[in-house]
């Protein structure tokens, strides 16, 4: 069963654009400025993004004199992997097993 912690996450990372600096992030740690040159997003819009990012705990950040740079928590992504792993194993036994409800 998901929880609504991980319906909540689903729902941040279907944004297409929060998708991108997700995967940006799990290569490298990058401030705002190399997110804005590598996504071509407005500035304005990438800090409201990483605003919900941060919010939801996928990434932390680093201050780093005037910068401030963003890092993906592996370990959400894990705990969320686990989640669709886990649905997975049930649907597995579903198939195998031949449940079906009757009408």
């Amino acid at each position: 069963m998901m929880t609504s912690a991980t319906t909540d996450l689903i729902r941040v990372l279907a944004d297409p654009l929060r998708l991108q600096i997700v995967t940006l992030l799990a290569h490298e740690t990058l401030c705002t400025t190399h997110l804005v040159q590598e996504t071509g997003a407005r500035q304005t819009n990438l800090s409201n993004h990483l605003k919900v990012l941060r919010e939801a705990g996928v990434v932390e950040t680093e201050p780093c004199g005037r910068f401030t740079y963003y890092r993906l928590r592996p370990e959400v992504m894990e705990a969320l992997a686990g989640s669709f792993g886990e649905l997975a194993a049930v649907a597995r036994t579903t198939v195998e097993t031949g449940r079906k409800r009757a009408c």
